[in-house]
């Protein structure tokens, strides 16, 4: 086992990403025995600085960390652990404990892709008429010539060298594309599992 480097008081910063969009859920800090916890039962575990104790996120909540991958930095004194997030992670119920916002515009980032996925599983729990996203889900043959007709549009925009054109059908095409994996169930570590294979 690799020797992670723990601080002077026998902790080490762990940083939380959802493992399938990377949105950063929280950071907890972590002892040598929520470690070794963590690494035991594929379960988050972390050590509490203001309650001095152990805890296991989920525990009193029921909104569980599933560890599916961990790994370090270079200076082996950080832990990067994505997890199959149940419920929320944040104590006042949001998706995330990072949240307000300080400087910059995160909608120019990565940010919106977990942001449209909770909208599009929302239209699809809770249908609405006059939604779009509904409309597509309830129609299989449009959804699916919808995801042809944009692709054709993306290549098209390539051709003309346009970027503004390019950037506009790429998003109605991931949009589109997003729409039909919420609707079918398809589990996107699979996708991934999938993509991995090609890094050739």
């Amino acid at each position: 086992m690799m020797e992670l480097k723990f601080d002077k008081d026998g902790l080490i910063p762990v940083v939380v990403q959802d493992h399938i969009n990377n949105q950063v859920l929280m950071v907890a800090w972590a002892n040598r025995e929520a470690y070794r916890l963590m690494l035991e039962t594929k379960m988050t575990h972390f050590w509490s600085r203001s309650r001095q104790e152990l805890w296991k996120k989920g525990e009193t909540s029921g909104h569980y960390q599933y560890i599916k991958s961990m790994e370090t930095d270079c200076d082996q004194d950080t832990l990067l652990v994505r997890v199959e997030q149940i419920g929320h992670s944040c104590h006042l119920n949001r998706p995330s404990c990072f949240y307000d916002d300080l400087c910059g515009d995160k909608e120019k980032t990565a940010y919106i892709i977990p942001e449209l996925q909770k909208v599009i599983r929302d239209r699809h729990q809770n249908p609405s008429p006059e939604s779009y996203t509904c409309k597509l889900m309830q129609d299989e043959n449009k959804m699916c010539k919808k995801i042809v007709e944009e692709a054709g549009e993306f290549v098209l925009a390539i051709k003309d060298g346009n970027q503004e054109e390019m950037a506009w059908e790429l998003a109605d095409l991931i949009y589109h594309v997003m729409v039909a994996v919420e609707k079918t169930g398809l589990p996107m570590d699979k996708v991934y599992e999938k993509l991995s294979e090609r890094r050739k």
